[in-house]
């Protein structure tokens, strides 16, 4: 409204009459209501904003704003949660640590679990959490990484804690602020593990269900009572008796060293006797030989040697990646051939580097090598590839993890395995949370199932094209 614009129920003409009677109140009370009225004209009231310090305005922690606009009054929503820093400091009490989540507004909803003495795990929950430009804090050997992982419709928190420190964390919202505080209470060793074990731990980037990952008694096809029948048809023909796990590395050969020195080394190998038990368990008529069932080495010609004195019908080596990037991670299945990709290339080198009796002829596998390997072995290479893609399909669909897909490389040591073989990189070390998924018994326990299942459904359609 034009401040020079003559008001309209309260201009001069209106209040003449008045004005005529000599009124002497009128006289100062006429230029308050003008003034008052002008005011008005631009009303504009804005509640208190997150950013400022006062509650006065009563509306909460939003920030709404009321604004006139020739439509009338127009309402806006500030939604955005700022996650501005991460700090933590020694509690006050001197009984622990709190760590304190900078925030410009309250969260929707929080969670937390601890599922080791050395990690905790937060989910945040808020329509629109801003993390860009969030100042971490300088770690020490007690609080030793915060890591922060978007999701759809959250975010999760990764706390990884030093293996000496016991403490028992709890969360709640600061009453002063509007930040989130996670409490760590100096507790006994025994105190921390009977308060972790009640919590499994989260890949924020996979979701599994546990029952489904971890079934391995029932195949998709065929039904349990038509496998019977038809498993009674065949005996006695070509069988599918014998499987070579190979557990990678071994003794002074580590492999990757992933996070918090994890060996790849250590991991597969408690990988490969979980399979090797699974295979025992329930394909009694399978035969399990490893190339190693203790932490030794044995060089990568040896092991195709073991698998071939056999007379192996698969040969599956066992990996676990590592890479410069710890944010890398999934899982991948090769076979042998000519590597298709610059990636396939660098893990072929990572896993050959490993081969140092007769480097000269084996070290380096030359495009021709693959190529008369490919021709000696046409039968081998797609049954390879078969095997490969049911592999990479159980770790997809039933124990959902990343795919990083199947490809083909020229491994040494399939290179030396006289039948259908297969090596599967199981996830990253290098990766924070792929590194606590394979190092716990849960993980591996996954991991070797999914590969169970493969192997049983690939025996069940072998067997069947043989009758």
């Amino acid at each position: 409204m034009d401040p020079k614009r003559p008001l309209p129920f309260f201009s001069e003409s209106t209040l003449s009459p008045f004005l005529s009677r000599k009124n002497f109140l009128w006289r100062f009370t006429l230029p308050l209501l003008v003034t008052a009225v002008s005011l008005f004209s631009h009303f504009n009231v804005r509640a208190n904003h997150p950013y400022s310090n006062g509650t006065e305005s009563g509306f909460g922690e939003e920030s709404v704003a009321f604004e006139q606009t020739e439509a009338g009054f127009s309402t806006t929503i500030e939604d955005t949660l700022h996650m501005e820093r991460i700090s933590f400091a020694p509690r006050g009490d001197g009984l622990g640590y709190v760590i304190r989540f900078h925030q410009s507004t309250r969260l929707d909803s929080f969670s937390l679990i601890q599922p080791a003495s050395d990690l905790i795990q937060l989910e945040l929950f808020h329509s629109n959490i801003d993390t860009l430009g969030v100042q971490f804090p300088t770690y020490n050997e007690d609080i030793q990484e915060i890591r922060l992982y978007k999701l759809e419709n959250s975010y999760g928190v990764d706390i990884y804690l030093g293996q000496q420190l016991k403490v028992i964390s709890n969360t709640y919202p600061d009453m002063q602020s509007q930040d989130l505080l996670v409490a760590l209470t100096y507790s006994t060793p025994r105190e921390v593990e009977v308060f972790t074990q009640q919590f499994l731990a989260r890949n924020w980037y996979l979701s599994i269900n546990p029952d489904n990952a971890l079934d391995i008694l029932a195949p998709a096809v065929p039904s349990p009572t038509n496998l019977d029948q038809e498993y009674e048809q065949v005996k006695g023909k070509l069988r599918f008796d014998t499987v070579i796990i190979d557990p990678g590395h071994g003794g002074h050969d580590p492999g990757n060293v992933g996070y918090r020195n994890a060996r790849e080394k250590d991991v597969v190998l408690s990988i490969s006797k979980k399979l090797g038990s699974y295979i025992e368990e329930y394909l009694p008529d399978v035969k399990v030989i490893y190339t190693r069932e203790t932490d030794r080495y044995v060089d990568l010609e040896e092991r195709g040697s073991i698998a071939n004195r056999a007379e192996g019908d698969l040969f599956v080596s066992i990996h676990a990646d590592g890479w410069t990037s710890s944010s890398v991670y999934g899982s991948s299945v090769f076979f042998l051939g000519l590597h298709r990709s610059d990636a396939a290339f660098e893990v072929m080198k990572r896993e050959n580097s490993v081969f140092t009796n007769h480097s000269d002829e084996l070290f380096n596998l030359t495009e021709e090598d693959l190529l008369i390997y490919e021709l000696a072995h046409s039968g081998y290479i797609a049954t390879s590839e078969r095997i490969a893609y049911m592999i990479e399909d159980q770790f997809r669909t039933r124990a959902n993890r990343k795919s990083r897909g199947v490809k083909q490389a020229g491994f040494v040591v399939l290179y030396q395995a006289s039948m259908p073989a297969v090596l599967i990189e199981t996830g990253f070390l290098s990766n924070p949370a792929e590194q606590r998924f394979l190092t716990s018994d849960y993980g591996q326990s996954i991991i070797a199932s999914a590969i169970f299942r493969a192997i049983r459904d690939y025996k069940q359609e072998y067997e069947k094209t043989q009758n």
